[in-house]
């Protein structure tokens, strides 16, 4: 993916002549604007008089020194990364922290709380993520076929399939391992995962780059990021999983750093490092839902970063720029990521809104009919997928696999909905299908 073209910040070293330059205006201009947002040099520069730009700009990087927090992180040139920590992010690190520690319910307060429901929902939505991170990657697989594949748990016919499916994979696998600490080892296992049976740009799963023939173009086809060197790249990674692995809690004298920060800097060192030929904003995105789980923010098993970084590519792009381009200065990518977590939790709720209200309509229409005390929540949603689609195909390996039940017990709930007339049963060589009638909303209404 290609990156906005980025005008490196001016360069601010203190003295006693600097300062002389820019103190008028360190009573006007803060760190962020009036808005607070923290703006870079390329954003600053059209919103100030051209004249006095630098030394606006000067000023700002004065206040803004005084408040950067650095970590134990470096590029492969010694420079530290550092970041602020904005009123404004404080303020949307609290709106996050008080809902992603709760549960589905908290987001969707009418969802329900049945175990069984709530399983599939997990399931259904881990599917969504695991789709658009493929397709975020470049996959063309339609979401509907991606969906069915993971669902009837057929094999990938394609590149495009076959990344969706690792991603599924890759998500389970990050949540499996959640509780342990992070080794290169795990890092190295969460790329095999997701490049698992492809090709593109030779990549081998589960192996560093050879070479230093990687790099990131902008939208001018200049080199606008150039990893560090592949000789590097398991030393740094060993400094990487130091940090992960260190306590930040801010107790017993450690220094504090907000759980969704910290995941949202190592999304972004694993993208600096670019350790793989390919698939590595996979891995970054597997390594933040690894350090959010860890910290039991359950909630971002639901949640689809994905999606949003699918809608606004440039955004994500620039975010890494202006980090770069300003003196490893984390807070320009910190800000997009919380964003986008934000932004996240409202596309969840309204993906649980739709999904009740849909469930309910069935429900509704069950309820005056014979069947209301008959099924349980999956012969219902079943039936809600067979109103919607006339002719849908359902298999016991399928319903199996989306309800994270049983095949036998899958198997006795599609033929339980066969004795009632609402599904109908034929075979496809060994295997068993069972389809909607066309006029299945008619038969639910049958006294």
């Amino acid at each position: 993916m290609a990156k906005p073209r980025v005008e490196r910040a001016p360069n601010f070293k203190l003295s006693v002549e600097t300062f002389a330059e820019f103190a008028p205006f360190l009573s006007k201009y803060d760190s962020t604007d009036e808005k607070g947002r923290y703006l870079h040099w390329d954003q600053l520069r059209w919103r100030v008089p051209k004249e006095d730009a630098k030394k606006i700009w000067k000023a700002i990087k004065f206040r803004r020194s005084v408040q950067l927090k650095s970590i134990n992180l470096q590029d492969d040139k010694g420079k530290v990364f550092s970041y602020c920590t904005t009123h404004l992010i404080e303020a949307k690190l609290h709106r996050i922290a008080n809902v992603a520690g709760g549960s589905v319910a908290t987001v969707a307060d009418n969802i329900t709380t049945d175990n069984i429901q709530r399983k599939f929902l997990v399931s259904s939505l881990i599917m969504e993520e695991a789709i658009t991170s493929a397709q975020l990657e470049g996959a063309a697989t339609t979401r509907e076929v991606a969906k069915k594949m993971l669902e009837e748990g057929r094999k990938p016919v394609d590149d495009d399939e076959r990344m969706i499916l690792n991603n599924f994979f890759l998500l389970k696998y990050a949540e499996k391992i959640s509780k342990e600490p992070l080794t290169v080892d795990c890092i190295l296992e969460f790329h095999r995962i997701a490049t698992k049976g492809s090709t593109e740009n030779n990549v081998i799963p589960g192996e560093f780059r050879q070479d230093n023939d990687i790099f990131v173009e902008d939208d001018r086809g200049e080199i606008a990021h150039q990893p560090p060197s592949f000789e590097l790249i398991p030393k740094r990674l060993q400094v990487l999983c130091n940090f992960a692995n260190k306590n930040h809690s801010g107790e017993e004298g450690s220094t504090f750093i907000a759980p969704v920060v910290k995941a949202i800097i190592l999304h972004f060192m694993l993208g600096f490092e670019h350790p793989f030929r390919d698939g590595n904003g996979r891995t970054a995105r597997a390594l933040f839902y690894w350090y959010m789980l860890k910290h039991d923010y359950d909630l971002f098993k639901y949640v689809s970063i994905s999606k949003l970084l699918k809608n606004d590519p440039k955004g994500y792009g620039l975010s890494y720029l202006y980090t770069e381009k300003d003196n490893n200065d984390l807070t320009y990518f910190i800000e997009f990521q919380l964003d986008v977590i934000l932004n996240a939790f409202e596309d969840l709720q309204q993906y649980l809104k739709d999904k009740t209200d849909e469930f309910y309509q069935v429900v509704d229409t069950l309820s005056n009919s014979r069947y209301s005390d008959l099924l349980n929540f999956i012969q219902k949603d079943l039936i809600k997928k067979g109103t919607k689609e006339p002719g849908r195909i359902f298999t016991v390996k399928e319903v199996s696999s989306s309800y994270e039940i049983s095949q036998n017990t899958a198997r006795t709930y599609l033929n339980k909905l066969v004795d009632l007339d609402l599904l109908l049963r034929t075979k496809d060589g060994k295997t068993v299908l069972y389809f909607a009638p066309s006029d299945l909303q008619e038969r639910l209404c049958k006294t």
